[in-house]
Parts: C-alpha cells; sequence; structure tokens
C-alpha cells in the first residue's frame, strides 16, 4: 500500500468485521480496518491470537508492512500487541517484520527472547534482525536505562555471534548493534570491518562508527566520504552527521549536489546536524533549485533541524562563557583563606 493511500482513520468498527476479512481472500483486506489493529486487549487481543494462524501467510504479511507504514505516519497509533502476538508466527517474513515493528516500543521483557531468536531462529534474516534489535538495549545500558546484567547479557552474546561462524549478516548486524558499547573490543572489530575492503563490512563499520559517540573516527569517514561507490558515500555522509563531525562539513556541501539521490539527502541531513558557517546558505539555495517534492520537505525539515541545532551550540557556548566568568569571578585575585571551606577542604584530597 503506498503512502499516498493511506486512509484518514474512520469510525472504530466492530472487531468481528476486522476479523471476518482477515479470512475473506476474495476481497482485499479493507485499508480503513487496519487501524484496528491499534491498541489491542481483551477480547478483541484474543480473538485475534486464535484467528491470526488460519490467515493466509501472503495476507499476514500484507498487513504487518501496512501497519508499519500507517505507524511511520501516525506516531499516536500502537501496534504493540499484534506484534508481539506475530513474534512467533510460523513464516520468518511475518517474524522478522514483527522485530521490526517493535523497534519503537522497546521492549526490555523481549530481551531474552530476541537473544535466543538471534542464536536459533531458522531463519538467517530473523536471526539479524534479532542482532539488530538488540543493538537499542545496549544503548540503553550505555544510558543506565536497563540493569548492568543485562547489558553485560546483551553484549556478550553480540559478542558470541560476532565470533563465530554465523551466517555474515547476522555477524555484522551484531556488529552494528555493539557500535552503541563501550567494551574495549569493540572499536577493534570497527577497524577490522572497515580494513577488509569488502563493501558490505565497511558499511557496517560505518553504522558501527555512527553509534560510538567517537569522534575520532573522523578521518576515517573523511575517507568513506570520497569513495565512488554511492552505497558508501551515504553511509559516510550519515555517519559524519550522527558523529557531528566538522572536518567533513565542505565535502558534504560538495555530497549535497552529488548525482546520487540517496547521497545528497544524507548530506543535507547532516549537514543540518553539524552546522557551520555558510550551511544554511546552501540549504536555501538548495530549496531554491530543486523541483522533488520529497526533497523539498527534506530540505524545509533540514532547515528545521539547522536552527535547533545552531540553537543548542549557542546555549552550550553561553554556558561555557558563563562556566569560565564565574571561575574568574571566584579565583582571580583570591587569596587560599577567601576560598569556601569544602573547596580548600577539596584540594586536599
Amino acid at each position: 500500500m503506498s503512502r499516498k493511500s493511506i486512509p484518514a482513520e474512520p469510525k472504530k468498527a466492530p472487531f468481528q468485521q476486522v476479523l471476518a476479512a482477515l479470512l475473506d481472500e476474495e476481497k482485499s483486506f479493507p485499508p480503513r480496518l487496519l487501524y484496528r489493529f491499534s491498541d489491542l486487549e481483551g477480547n478483541d487481543l484474543q480473538a485475534l491470537r486464535s484467528t491470526w494462524p488460519q490467515v493466509s501467510v501472503r495476507r499476514r504479511q500484507a498487513i504487518l508492512e501496512d501497519l508499519e507504514e500507517i505507524g511511520e505516519a501516525d506516531t499516536v497509533l500502537s501496534f504493540e500487541a499484534l506484534y508481539r502476538l506475530a513474534l512467533h508466527d510460523s513464516d520468518p517474513v511475518v517474524r522478522r517484520l514483527s522485530v521490526r515493528g517493535l523497534w519503537d516500543y522497546e521492549p526490555t521483557d523481549l530481551i531474552d527472547t530476541y537473544r535466543q531468536m538471534m542464536r536459533q531462529d531458522t531463519d538467517t534474516e530473523v536471526q539479524a534482525a534479532c542482532a539488530s534489535a538488540l543493538g537499542q538495549f545496549v544503548y540503553l545500558g550505555e544510558i543506565e536505562e536497563i540493569t548492568q546484567a543485562k547489558l553485560d547479557a546483551v553484549v556478550n552474546d553480540l559478542l558470541d555471534i560476532y565470533k563465530s561462524s554465523a551466517a555474515p549478516l547476522v555477524r555484522r548486524r551484531a556488529l552494528e548493534a555493539l557500535g552503541f558499547s563501550s567494551h574495549a573490543e569493540v572499536p577493534g572489530m570497527i577497524e577490522s570491518a572497515y580494513y577488509s575492503n569488502r563493501k558490505d563490512w565497511v558499511l557496517s563499520a560505518l553504522v558501527a562508527m555512527s553509534r560510538s559517540a567517537n569522534a575520532d573516527w573522523d578521518e576515517l569517514v573523511l575517507q568513506m566520504l570520497q569513495q565512488d561507490d554511492d552505497d558508501i558515500r551515504m553511509e559516510a555522509a550519515r555517519t559524519a552527521g550522527e558523529l557531528e563531525l566538522k572536518s567533513t562539513v565542505d565535502l558534504l556541501k560538495t555530497l549535497a549536489r552529488d548525482t546520487d539521490a540517496n547521497v545528497r539527502q544524507a548530506a543535507i541531513w547532516s549537514l543540518s546536524q553539524i552546522g557551520g558557517p555558510g550551511v544554511s546558505d546552501l540549504l536555501d539555495e538548495l530549496y531554491e533549485e530543486t523541483d522533488d517534492d520529497l526533497e523539498l520537505e527534506l530540505l524545509e525539515n533540514a532547515m528545521d533541524n539547522l536552527a535547533f541545532t545552531e540553537d543548542l551550540q549557542l546555549f552550550s557556548l553561553l554556558e561555557l562563557d558563563e562556566d569560565e566568568a564565574l571561575s574568574g569571578e571566584l579565583y582571580e585575585g583570591d587569596s587560599d583563606e577567601d576560598l569556601p571551606e569544602e573547596e580548600e577542604s577539596g584540594d586536599n584530597q
């Protein structure tokens, strides 16, 4: 279902009508009924649980694909209950779509489920999707939103998968997930992938770099921004923005006019994340030059994001100036006996 065909949310239909439509293979599933899968609970959820296995595989797949699209357009809707139900579907495509659909809900109670599926699912793409999903919990662990024990379990499993004989796709997704981790082994793993001379591994290395919050990758990112391969330039441009690498701004300005649309769009958004002299003028110029509706929308969003970025940078500078001023007021010309008692004792510790 294309984005343009997403219907306005209708008056709530009886759930029995939804179940009947799911089973009616002679007719297309009515788009207006897709909204009834939001916030499922109680009897409706139980009825769907009983009916879901009787629905054709192709329709189960199509329903999840459509819900993903609707969910992106309307973030108020919640299809979490259906995604959880479908997580153990007999069809691997449905399982993979469910894992992907659950990403925004940060379901910490599913950590062990994902760990098990990453290791034991019969489908490589499902295993890879679970490895990717575990990345969000690495991040949550690094910001202390989940326990250290849970974080350690996830990181150790991802490290084991990366070092194992698992399918390359699964190992690459494990590396990308580990990009969020402060584990001592991770930088070396990223470098190994970067220097592998294999495009898929280089792309995964860039993804992992983008999640590391480590600006020391700037020289390697700069090299990839100058590659001939469109996919690598695009991923490098995205990484430059995520790491806010000011050293890449000049190259990103050039890539904002790249012949490849994905490279252009990644460069434009990254410039809005980094900011700097001339970025606002360039975005204005690009806005005047393009007649592509999607790119116009991106540029509008990028200009808004740039304003937010520059406000943050200004606020940080003001805070720094204020801290320096206070520091000067406190210490300039003061003798030791003028220092507050607790600070004097603190100097002696």
